[in-house]
């Protein structure tokens, strides 16, 4: 048998690191791990307060919280001490706010400490933004999934528009470039390529070409393994 591996995907935002990490893995059977989603959720759970933000109360939060994911058919949903959170966590208010929270200390240490004993017996994949940076600096297959802000801006405009949802593409631009300002210059665990990383521009690629370029290199790791 061929050993499971440990996956790490890292990238900016709407790179397509979701959608190709659950396509991947459930081609590879591999359990999906969407870390974005975490803290997706304390941020969820965070607004629910309607306090100001405190990062105190966040981090407290973060602590004490139970985040499940339970795939379904296509869907990997999301769960919030028992509360389904699937659809919730992918409003705008969680958006414009997700990247304050998760640029707080003990917010990351939580999350981090959650994604490792998910990932501690192997055949996972798991996609961020420090994956294999931080939270599996040993992952056995590291891939930084980045496309252009243009691009990435006209995939989220085509999915929100799908929705029924009214936005503008040139905003949405201007919010991807600023998420990844935010992202690449907080002061802890900071959108960076690591070193042992292999850098995929997906802008001209569909998502099955992607997919299917990740596989192969996955099938390849797996067999050197199983062979040393």
């Amino acid at each position: 048998m061929n050993k499971k591996l440990v996956i790490a995907i890292d990238g900016p935002a709407g790179a397509g690191k979701s959608t190709i990490a659950k396509l991947v893995a459930e081609k590879l059977g591999y359990a999906y791990i969407d870390t974005g989603a975490m803290y997706r959720s304390v941020t969820w759970k965070f607004l629910q307060t309607k306090a100001a933000f405190d990062e105190q109360l966040i981090s407290e939060l973060a602590e004490r919280m139970v985040i499940e994911f339970r795939p379904e058919a296509s869907v990997n949903r999301v769960f919030v001490d028992g509360v389904e959170v699937t659809e919730a966590i992918r409003k705008a208010e969680v958006t414009c706010n997700v990247s304050k929270v998760a640029a707080i200390g003990p917010v990351r240490e939580a999350m981090v400490a959650q994604q490792r004993r998910m990932g501690e017996a192997g055949g996972v994949l798991m996609d961020g933004r420090d994956i294999g940076t931080v939270v599996f600096p040993h992952a056995d297959l590291k891939i930084f999934l980045t496309a252009t802000v243009e691009e990435r801006a006209r995939r989220r405009y085509k999915e929100l528009t799908e929705k029924g949802e009214i936005i503008d593409l040139a905003t949405l631009q201007q919010e991807i470039a600023q998420r990844d300002k935010q992202d690449s210059e907080r002061e802890i665990s900071p959108l960076r390529q690591a070193e042992d990383a292999l850098l995929l521009d997906s802008s001209d690629m569909t998502i099955a070409e992607v997919a299917a370029f990740i596989i192969r290199l996955v099938q390849e790791k797996e067999n050197v393994l199983c062979n040393n």
